[in-house]
């Protein structure tokens, strides 16, 4: 109930009084149309006129009205349930979301234990999910009010047989219960098969893996693998829902000596005439309905698996929503005139050997650095390090001697502006893809600075690709929206490129390209290179790239080798030395003159 006060105090009301609704109106109208049934022969034989014909009248129309209502319980929870479970629904996703988006870094969304903790609580891999849980929980605690009222109503007839079916079922439920808990442990506890499971149905249907998958004919594969891997997922939970039924009959034997016991004794009173018939029309139904007092359904299973959920959702929130740094500085206002890496390390969670040991390196303001090195010498770790992406695990970054920790970790990213390699394709307007530096939440694109915009995309080589979309500025870029389209890789890096040109235009003082030409043709290629000085000019920039063309016009040229910087130097110092960078260079340098012969 507390999630559901969070999300609409007014919703916790009508969920009460459902209960309230859905816990007495049956038993009322059971009681009032067995009264009824008990007055039929007075009226019968004294007529409707007479007293005894108004009190069968009187206990028709109560016992009429209670079961008429009681038929409206379902289109009522059908409604309500629905209504709950989408304002629940969109509450938690905004909660997981935020919570999510809380830490400054990424490392938490390569956490596996916080990958299923978000599956587990967003109910991706259930049937049902927390959102449908209060609803659930509603329903289930109105079952036990009307199976409390009809063991209080079985009291009125002989106390002891009241507090035996109510002193039964509630001895039964706990063991019962803890069991269905049990289960709903084990389903968690599977939650990493069962994101296995997902993921590889994911293979089917979404359009990054549609091409591949069809080419290499995976269709039957996908679905195999989904089936072995949910299997063994829910292996566990099946076999101890097995057990949960092996000790449900026996605990049904208990159940059927209630039901003897207590059917025994009316029947024995109305052989001896010790009750009325509208008394014995009264407990009959009784009997049943106090199933609901401790009996266990199928409702409780699906409900203890929602619930199991809900520790997951506070788990996440509470772990990834963090305090401000008390006293962090703002980065704006901070003077950049060197940027240094001092005794750097850092090592990724689960490897055995460290990405940088003891690394040191100076960004000198206003001047480019060409980042060299062979695949996985930790070159974009090191761009997600400055970025405050990451945390070192020893050393420090300093901006001007300022520890870059000590500064506030979300002004000082906005003093960044990156070009990564796996550069991500928005399915937004063209606008809003080299804009998003000035994204307001409440005004999204109108916050733009469309000249600014048109300067960088031009800048960047992509206003004639922008122009050329369908709607222009205006145009989705993803053909899976009504009036969108599609770009090319190179275009889309043009884009990429025009954003990070845009954030540098809106104040960002540190450009960082990582491998930005990697998807251009041979002539945007080399547009590029005639224009990287006047790209670069003034800015302190980080140019990570594989292609010796664009980093020998850095002002400055590192080599990354065994997580320490082994080289640095202009690109005519470097070759001069004859180390790595020069044994690299000549190398790629051979295979082209190679190829234009």
């Amino acid at each position: 109930m507390r999630l559901v006060r969070e999300t609409s105090p007014r919703l916790a009301v009508v969920m009460v009084l459902y209960v309230l609704a859905d816990g007495v109106l049956p038993i009322l109208a059971l009681i009032a149309l067995g009264r009824a049934v008990g007055k039929i022969p007075a009226a019968v034989t004294h007529g409707l006129g007479s007293a005894s014909g108004h009190a069968l009248l009187l206990a028709l129309g109560i016992g009429t009205a209670a079961y008429t209502l009681s038929l409206l319980r379902n289109p009522a929870e059908s409604l309500l349930s629905a209504y709950c479970a989408a304002a629940m629904s969109t509450g938690m996703q905004r909660r997981l979301a935020s919570a999510v988006s809380a830490p400054e870094g990424v490392e938490h969304l390569e956490d596996p234990r916080v990958l299923d903790r978000l599956a587990s609580a967003s109910g991706e891999l259930a049937a049902s999910g927390p959102a449908d849980a209060p609803m659930a929980l509603a329903s289930s605690v109105g079952d036990r009010l009307s199976g409390l009222l009809a063991c209080v109503t079985l009291a009125t007839f002989r106390w002891w047989v009241g507090l035996l079916f109510f002193a039964g079922w509630t001895a039964m439920r706990p063991p019962l219960r803890r069991m269905l808990a049990a289960r709903a442990t084990l389903v968690r506890q599977a939650t990493p098969d069962l994101r296995h499971a997902w993921y590889y149905l994911g293979f089917s249907y979404r359009p990054e893996f549609a091409k591949e998958t069809r080419l290499f004919g995976l269709g039957d594969w996908i679905l195999a693998r989904h089936r072995t891997a949910w299997l063994t997922g829910m292996s566990r939970p099946w076999r101890q829902l097995r057990h949960f039924q092996n000790r449900t009959l026996l605990f049904g034997l208990l159940v059927a000596g209630m039901y003897v016991i207590g059917a025994g004794a009316l029947a024995l009173a109305a052989y001896r005439h010790a009750v009325s018939g509208g008394t014995l029309a009264v407990m009959l139904p009784m009997f049943p309905s106090t199933m609901q007092v401790g009996g266990v359904s199928a409702a409780d299973v699906s409900l203890e698996q929602m619930l199991a959920s809900v520790p997951d959702l506070d788990a996440v929130i509470s772990q990834l929503t963090a305090s401000p740094v008390p006293g962090a500085a703002d980065a704006a206002g901070l003077p950049v005139r060197a940027i240094r890496f001092e005794g750097l390390r850092y090592q990724y969670p689960g490897t055995e050997r460290p990405v940088f040991e003891d690394l040191d390196l100076e960004l000198t303001a206003g001047q480019s650095l060409g980042l060299v090195g062979i695949n996985g010498a930790g070159k974009t770790t090191l761009v997600t390090l400055l970025a405050r992406l990451r945390e070192p695990g020893g050393g420090r970054i300093t901006i001007d001697g300022v520890d870059v920790r000590e500064l506030d970790a979300r002004s000082w990213q906005r003093q960044v502006a990156v070009v990564y390699q796996d550069f991500t394709r928005y399915p937004l307007t063209a606008r809003e893809n080299v804009g998003f530096r000035d994204l307001d939440p409440r005004l999204c694109e109108q916050s733009i600075d469309q000249d600014a915009a048109e300067a960088a995309a031009d800048r960047a080589g992509a206003l004639d690709v922008i122009k050329g979309l369908p709607a222009g500025w205006d145009t989705i870029c993803s053909p899976g929206y009504a009036g969108g389209t599609d770009l090319s890789g190179g275009q889309w890096q043009r884009i990429a490129l025009a954003r990070a040109l845009y954030s540098v235009a809106r104040g960002a003082r540190v450009l960082v390209l990582d491998e930005p030409t990697a998807q251009l043709d041979v002539r945007a290629e080399a547009a590029f290179y005639s224009r990287f000085l006047e790209l670069t000019a003034g800015l302190t920039t980080v140019v990570i790239s594989h292609r010796f063309a664009t980093v020998r016009r850095a002002d400055r040229i590192a080599v990354l080798d065994g997580g320490q910087i082994t080289e640095l130097g202009s690109h005519d110092e470097l070759l001069a030395a004859g180390g790595t960078y020069a044994e690299m260079f000549r190398l790629q340098a051979a295979q082209f003159q190679a190829a234009r012969q």
